[in-house]
């Protein structure tokens, strides 16, 4: 299953990203947007460099202004082959000159910018010594919401990329677990999530019995036992969307307390999603899940937020934790992953991407939920 290629992105939806952005940095203050190589550089352009080095590449966007791509004079024509290049102004510099100046000529001398995270150190103090009156605000802290709202075309993307790992989790649960490596477990996920489409794959956790308590645990040499708990945690990009899904198996039989632990991260699971509805905060998706395990006396094991946003890279905010008082609007896509971990035993984590519609939620993942043996 590969499914079919999506509706490509055009120039005109590039174009409406680009203006949104500088019109939201204008409403919160800022003179414009600095964007590097990376994630955000992508969505708002469809440029992804052939390779990121140490030669400036810098999308450029203020309100009311034509937005300007400054490239090494090598990749331009990489960058005028990118479908969102008709709607922008690319000026590029060879090697000898001094980029910095180039990109100052663009700015505000005085202006205060929002600077893509991922943007490099060298890069950021060259332009503050070639304009010190400007000053600087990550992305994600000045516009947080920037890619969080999804149109059609990418609630499409997401949906299909959903239905691969879930294609994934239905083969890789009809294959042998005990005895083998989890490595080799987290390898042959790997190949699913590529036959199932995926053109990246991010991560394949798979944590077998007590590393089933560390949530992050990367697959390693332990063999998978009979009567182990394994935590299965998989995803990447397919058609530049993300992927990532949590289910927890149990190789053979599970005890009483492994199953009323599996039950009680699935009501979890649940209850954070019927949390999931237009005008609700953010938070409110981490109370509700989190409810149901402190209720039932394992609080203190859950150990980590409910979820966190998901679109051209598999985190990215909204985050459901508390504290965080953001509204559910409808588009915002977001994982619900609530956990249970029990140091030097096992763990137990059920995570769905969740996609907010006009009056709830709509689940991207859609395995089985409940406990699934496996040999």
């Amino acid at each position: 299953m590969t499914g079919t290629a999506p509706v490509p992105f055009t120039a005109d939806d590039y174009k409406a990203r680009m203006d949104r952005a500088a019109r939201q940095a204008a409403d919160a203050g800022l003179a414009g947007l600095l964007v590097a190589p990376g994630p955000d550089l992508v969505w708002l352009t469809g440029y992804a460099p052939p390779a990121v080095t140490e030669r400036l590449t810098l999308l450029v966007l203020a309100a009311g202004r034509e937005p300007v791509l400054v490239v090494p004079t090598l990749e331009a024509p990489d960058a005028e082959k990118a479908t969102g290049a008709p709607a922008l102004a690319l000026r590029d510099w060879t090697d000898g000159k001094d980029p910095y100046a180039l990109t100052a000529a663009l700015l505000d001398a005085q202006g205060r910018f929002g600077v893509s995270d991922n943007a490099w150190a060298l890069h950021l103090l060259g332009l503050q010594t070639t304009l010190p009156g400007t000053s600087y605000v990550s992305l994600t802290e000045a516009l947080p919401m920037l890619r969080a709202v999804k149109d059609a075309a990418e609630l499409e993307r997401l949906a299909a990329a959903g239905a691969a790992a879930d294609a994934a989790f239905e083969e890789i649960r009809n294959v042998r677990f005990s005895g083998r490596r989890e490595s080799e477990v987290a390898a042959d996920l790997a190949a699913l999530l590529r036959r199932f489409g995926h053109s990246q794959v991010d991560f394949t956790i798979v944590a077998s019995g007590p590393n089933g308590a560390n949530p992050h645990h990367e697959a390693g040499d332990r063999r998978i036992e009979r009567g182990d708990m394994v935590v299965l945690d998989f995803g990447g990009l397919r058609d530049g969307y993300g992927s990532d899904t949590s289910r927890t198996v149990h190789v053979g039989e599970p005890t009483e307390e492994e199953r009323r632990v599996h039950c009680l991260v699935r009501e979890a699971q649940e209850a954070g999603f019927r949390a999931v509805r237009p005008g609700a905060a953010c938070q409110d998706v981490d109370r509700a899940a989190r409810a149901v395990i402190a209720d039932a006396g394992y609080g203190e094991y859950f150990i980590h937020r409910t979820g966190h946003g998901i679109g051209v890279t598999t985190h990215e905010p909204p985050y459901m934790i508390e504290g965080e008082e953001q509204p559910l609007v409808p588009g915002m896509c977001f994982s619900v992953e609530p956990g249970v971990y029990l140091p030097g035993r096992f763990g137990v984590r059920i995570e769905d991407i969740v996609t907010v519609t006009e009056d709830g939620g709509r689940r991207l993942n859609d395995t089985e939920r409940g406990m699934v043996t496996v040999d």
